[in-house]
């Protein structure tokens, strides 16, 4: 059995879907790929099920409704570890992450000793293709924030890029991660490192998506502004044993 798999939350992704299956299928690293579709009313999960018929690396869950991207990825997560897979990867659908950067984060967990390879934007400077400035701030100084109430050693603490070696998922364990919205990001990392894991960032070239609409708004940043405190505190009173 391949021992990597892509998981890749949908929601109203038909422009894209397509497209980016094929690239990830097309590339000289053989992934299995994920789809979690959060019942898209513009038929993304009958693309993926028209693309499953010839391509038996690909598979599908259909849930009823937008559940949140955290729930999403432990979705994904769960049925990675159920099935035996070694390294799991997030990644989105819109081709704001390279999917030839699969197999440097790839690299850098099987052969290169990390347990959380990061796809990260701002480890070598700003690298954000098509994002208004607005946003890149927002995002940039967010990860300074982070930095600064937690004390994590990662430049890109929102990056949704990434690759985990098994062995973090199952210590971090799925029933413990709390956050669903774009907090569950920084969560994951912050798990991650306060676990002792080795992390590294990859540096990667985000750029913004040409087709479908974005699922970002200042409210998801709030939700993490205030959720990244939250979770400090309670670090506070947990003991992180491998």
């Amino acid at each position: 059995m391949n021992d990597s798999l892509v998981i890749i939350p949908t929601f109203n992704e038909k422009e894209n879907i397509q497209a980016i299956l094929t690239t990830v299928i097309e590339l000289d690293q053989h992934f299995d790929l994920l789809i979690v579709d959060d019942g898209s009313p513009d038929g993304t999960a009958d693309i993926i099920k028209s693309m499953m018929k010839q391509h038996p690396e690909i598979h599908l869950i259909e849930r009823s409704g937008k559940l949140g991207l955290g729930t999403a990825y432990i979705t994904g997560f769960q049925y990675a570890l159920d099935r035996g897979y070694d390294f799991i990867f997030e990644m989105d659908a819109d081709f704001s992450h390279n999917p030839e950067d699969l197999i440097r984060l790839r690299k850098a967990c099987k052969d290169d000793g990390y347990d959380l390879a990061v796809g990260s934007r701002y480890i070598s400077g700003v690298n954000v293709v098509n994002w208004p400035m607005d946003r890149v701030l927002m995002s940039y100084f967010a990860s300074i924030y982070v930095q600064f109430i937690t004390g994590i050693p990662v430049k890109d603490t929102t990056a949704g890029f990434k690759c985990y070696r098994r062995e973090v998922l199952e210590t971090i364990g799925m029933n413990n991660i709390h956050f669903v919205g774009y907090a569950f990001q920084i969560e994951m990392k912050f798990q991650a490192w306060k676990y002792n894991f080795k992390i590294t960032e990859v540096p990667i070239i985000f750029t913004d998506r040409t087709l479908g609409s974005s699922k970002m708004s200042r409210g998801i940043f709030k939700e993490a502004v205030i959720g990244v405190l939250q979770m400090k505190i309670k670090s506070l009173f947990k003991k992180y044993i491998r």
